[in-house]
């Protein structure tokens, strides 16, 4: 699979987001600001793995549909993707 320069991006800004929940934690700041920060970088990584099994779905699909092949298996390959992820 060629992955996005937007996915890499997004990739590298979750990176920054777990640098700076260390520099908190270093810092000793509040559990409480620690935590949310933490939810925050969960969230974006989510929405990463999202993102990711989406392109992909598209990508099986076409080229299912291209070679006249079922694509029910496809998207229940991408949901199981996604629960496993959860």
């Amino acid at each position: 699979m060629n992955y996005t320069d937007q996915t890499k991006n997004r990739l590298k800004r979750i990176e920054g987001q777990v640098r700076g929940v260390l520099r908190m934690m270093e810092e000793e700041k509040n559990c409480k600001d620690v935590v949310t920060q933490l939810s925050a970088v969960r969230s974006a990584v989510d929405r990463t793995i999202a993102q990711i099994v989406a392109l992909n779905l598209e990508q099986c699909l076409i080229e299912k549909q291209e070679a006249g092949e079922d694509t029910s298996k496809v998207v229940e390959e991408a949901i199981q993707l996604l629960v496993k992820s959860r």
